[in-house]
């Protein structure tokens, strides 16, 4: 499956720049890593370097639509071994800082203290 994803990454990609310290393999896994787990950035395990790093590196890539073409190639039907990959978001966990605790404003505290008094 890999070998099909790197070769479409090579028709995305711009070839031009320095190599980076990631191999795209294990930057893609630390992305789809974020995506499974929902954790924060700089909760991103060690194994992958810096978390920093691999933002950047995913910032840039969103910049220049490397994500977007990724995607319309993908849904063009040309890798066989990938059509087959399947993501229900009903398993992707949320993060406890993403819980979604109510909000409080501060009109919602001025009617409590008006409620209260």
């Amino acid at each position: 499956m890999w070998e099909q994803l790197a070769a479409v990454l090579v028709t995305v990609k711009d070839p031009r720049g320095a190599k980076p310290d990631l191999a795209e393999r294990e930057f893609v896994e630390a992305v789809l890593y974020l995506a499974r787990t929902g954790l924060p950035w700089r909760d991103l395990p060690p194994e992958f370097g810096a978390w920093s790093a691999v933002y950047m590196r995913f910032r840039r890539w969103e910049q220049a639509g490397v994500w977007q073409q990724l995607w319309d190639v993908l849904q063009g039907g040309t890798t066989p071994a990938l059509l087959e990959l399947f993501m229900d978001s009903t398993s992707i966990p949320v993060h406890p800082h993403a819980a979604g605790a109510p909000k409080k404003t501060v009109q919602t505290r001025l009617l409590g203290a008006r409620g209260a008094a």
